[in-house]
């Protein structure tokens, strides 16, 4: 929130600069962003009035004017804006005036006509960029005033960044309210001042959403007139608020909101039919704004309407139909109270985030709602003139928020803050604060003003009396605790080691969104799809149920930059509907292009099934150890029928690997093969503890035997029963070859394995070496009916 420090002060001054009233705030928790010069410094500019406005007998554009700037005799000053008129006020610059980073001006003579001076824009005198026309001043404005005493140039503009909590100090009495507090100085609340009726003119009022809007107030005021202009103090005001001066009534509407928080709405009340109704659309319905766009109202927006339909959305923006204009003669003035919960979201919404809609999001005081209405009235009538009509009330008290008594224990205020506070200082900060303030010994029942929806607990109060004693003023200590350093879990551990051996095994680690393009996820898996009711967008309208389609996705970003080689891989959450909604820990990658990094002395040399299968092993080894796991040729649907693998430990499937389906990589417009994987984290028990085991200072002994079995006998299925009927004097097995053609018969393949036979103990001799070969051979024989290759 910006807003003009000369206007805090006037409600409050505190003998403290302006660095000092910026620290105040920022340390109350009121965080100022920055500080910025109001304007330049005025020098040479008064309010003047066009007297007479006649053609430039030597150019058609500019004009000869008689300006009267409070002085014997008028000025002649030749202009070109398109605005000027006689009877209009402005500013003037004199000649010597020092215009913004513009030199002095001088006399000077325009096509003949010499000019005594300049008619000011805005954009000349610092104020705005609007230079279409120089500045009308309100009638208000007294001729001859200089302008530096209607318009103080040492004036500040602070602009605060206020946490959602904190709806209250969206005003200036609400800042005002919270500096007091802290430099102890009396405060007095805005008094509501009543304007007298003097006419019975009323508009009548129907609550048909009485829960999302339980107080609504209105009044209405007759034969205004429009044609005024702001008065500088308060255009003056707005724009240091950075709020663009519209009309007198408009900014009525805002200046009383930044005074006071409460957002209003002013109605041209001719072109308003019957009462107002607050309710929830009916059907379909539209609406065109006051930025002349039409929309199409959703079912959960509360509208404001008469009987020919909605003609504003409550707490975002009015109608265009009902709008004011310097022809309205009558007009309706609202303030309501609506709920935050039925406001927040619907600015985002409809891309309308409003200065009204701010403070309707963060909650408003629904006390507040008639003295805004009498402030707005007093204005208009002040400045407008008309006849106010009596106000009128439509409320539902069982729905407006009340503040329920907090007990607030010094034993607790101790414990938290490390600080013993005076009973009188903790009384006398939460009367300041509009609390009602009940001591007894050793704590306080306190009940919160009904600005402060956000006073809710203990712990609330105890972050106010921080806050008013000051954070820079509590005293370090230093804590007492016994620091206990947990072991890591299991599940943190894994995706560690997991990102150590994949980066090391030359892949890229990746983040996409959990949100996924539903074209590629389907692809992938097209059961159970997780639809989002509210996507952010059409090509992120689903919950991924695997990582692979964000590794896609982003291959394919990576391939449309001709990136020739790819290896990504990602650890993150999937979902999926079981019973209900749940989520798993999977680790997913892909590969793409050569297997190596380009070298000129290398062949390039594509990625293939036994790459991704080998690094899938690497990590499982270093996860689980070898033991633990073991392939399994089965189909998967997203993978090439003839190269997938699914993953198994303990029995239970972990993941799959292979190639990408030829139809997918062929939809997604791949030119090269596609290798992915994808593992559950949550399913990967966990290593057995390395155990100690000594080197052994005795030869090795290598034996070859090459088998011939049948071909659909797999390594796996060797190795194992290798295992089982060996006995611990082998400490490896290797497979060296496989042959299938001329001196095989035909259904059979031969299968070339070296095996190392190491003791700890002593020496291996011959006859040791032959017994177990003699065992294990009989075991392939007897179980696979393998047979030696003569």
């Amino acid at each position: 929130m910006k807003f003009s420090e000369n206007w805090l002060r006037e409600i409050i001054d505190p003998k403290i600069d302006s660095n000092k009233l910026s620290y105040q705030l920022t340390m109350a928790g009121l965080e100022v962003d920055d500080i910025t010069k109001a304007c330049n410094k005025f020098e040479g500019l008064f309010v003047s009035e066009v007297r007479s406005v006649k053609k430039h007998p030597n150019a058609d554009r500019l004009n000869i004017c008689e300006v009267d700037v409070g002085e014997k005799d008028l000025l002649s000053i030749v202009c070109g804006a398109p605005n000027v008129k006689k009877g209009m006020r402005t500013v003037l610059a004199k000649v010597g005036a020092q215009l913004a980073n513009q030199p002095k001006l001088k006399p000077v003579k325009l096509k003949g006509i010499e000019s005594c001076g300049m008619l000011c824009s805005s954009s000349e005198i610092g104020l705005s960029d609007d230079s279409s026309g120089i500045i009308e001043l309100s009638k208000h404005e007294p001729i001859g005033k200089p302008l530096d005493e209607l318009i103080d140039s040492d004036n500040n503009i602070i602009d605060l960044s206020l946490t959602p909590n904190r709806g209250d100090c969206l005003s200036i009495y609400g800042i005002a309210r919270e500096l007091a507090v802290i430099n102890q100085s009396n405060f007095s609340e805005y008094e509501k001042k009543t304007i007298e009726v003097s006419t019975e003119n009323a508009s009548q009022v129907k609550l048909s959403a009485k829960e999302a809007c339980p107080k609504y107030v209105c009044r209405i005021v007759e034969n205004v007139d429009l044609s005024v202009k702001t008065p500088l103090w308060m255009s003056e005001k707005l724009r240091c608020s950075g709020i663009q001066s519209i009309n007198i009534v408009v900014d009525i509407a805002n200046f009383v909101m930044l005074e006071l928080g409460q957002p209003l709405h002013m109605f041209d009340n001719d072109l308003l039919t019957g009462g107002i109704e607050v309710r929830f659309p009916k059907g379909k319905e539209k609406l065109k704004l006051l930025d002349e766009t039409e929309i199409e109202i959703k079912d959960k927006t509360l509208l404001i309407a008469d009987k020919s339909g909605p003609i504003a959305m409550a707490g975002l923006m009015g109608g265009f139909d009902s709008a004011v204009s310097n022809q309205t003669k009558n007009i309706l003035i609202e303030s309501a109270f609506f709920k935050p919960e039925v406001i927040i979201g619907e600015a985002r919404q409809y891309g309308l985030h409003t200065e009204s809609s701010h403070r309707f999001e963060r909650g408003v005081d629904p006390k507040i709602q008639e003295a805004a209405i009498e402030r707005a009235s007093e204005l208009v009538l002040s400045f407008c003139g008309g006849n106010a009509g009596p106000i009128v009330e439509e409320k539902n008290d069982k729905e407006i928020p009340k503040n329920h008594e907090v007990l607030l224990r010094k034993t607790q205020i101790k414990r938290v803050l490390g600080i013993d506070f005076d009973k009188k200082f903790i009384t006398q900060s939460f009367s300041r604060l509009g609390m009602i303030c009940e001591p007894s010994n050793n704590d306080w029942k306190i009940i919160p003003p009904s600005h402060r929806s956000d006073i809710k607990i203990e712990a609330d109060l105890i972050e106010e009396l921080a806050r008013i004693y000051g954070y820079d003023s509590i005293p370090a200590s230093t804590s007492n605790t016994v620091s206990k350093i947990k072991s890591i879990k299991h599940s943190r551990q894994i995706v560690s080691q997991v990102r150590e051996v994949l980066t090391n095994r030359d892949y890229q680690e990746v983040i996409t969104y959990s949100f996924v393009d539903p074209e590629i996820h389907r692809l992938i898996n097209n059961e159970k799809v997780l639809t989002l009711q509210n996507p952010i967008a059409s090509e992120l309208s689903e919950m991924r149920t695997s990582l692979l389609p964000g590794l896609i996705n982003a291959l394919q970003r990576n391939i449309k930059r001709h990136k020739e080689r790819v290896r990504f891989f990602e650890t993150g959450l999937i979902f999926e509907e079981k019973k209900e909604l749940s989520q798993e820990h999977h680790v997913a990658g892909v590969i793409y292009g050569n297997s190596e990094q380009k070298q000129w002395n290398k062949a390039d040399n594509p990625s293939n099934f036994f790459d991704i299968k080998c690094d899938i092993e690497v990590l499982l080894k270093y996860l689980v150890g070898a033991e633990k796991f073991k392939f399994s040729t089965e189909s998967v649907n997203a993978l090439h029928p003839g190269q997938a693998m699914k993953i198994y430990m303990n029995e239970n499937e972990i993941g799959y690997f292979g190639q990408l389906h030829p139809a997918i990589s062929l939809k997604l417009n791949f030119k090269k093969e596609v290798f992915i994987f994808d593992l559950n984290l949550d399913l990967i028990s966990e290593k057995n503890k390395t155990q100690y085991k000594a080197l052994s200072k005795f030869p090795i002994v290598k034996r070859d035997i090459s088998i011939v079995v049948d071909e659909d006998i797999t390594f796996t299925m060797i190795s194992e029963n290798i295992e089982k009927n060996a006995s611990d004097l082998l400490v490896n097995l290797e497979l060296f070859d496989i042959y299938q053609g001329k001196g095989i018969e035909k259904g059979k393949k031969s299968v070339a394995l070296g095996l190392t036979f190491q003791s700890i103990r002593s020496t291996l001799t011959d006859e040791e070496i032959n017994n177990n070969m003699h065992s294990l051979i009989n075991g392939l024989s007897d179980h696979l009916n393998a047979k030696l290759r003569e």
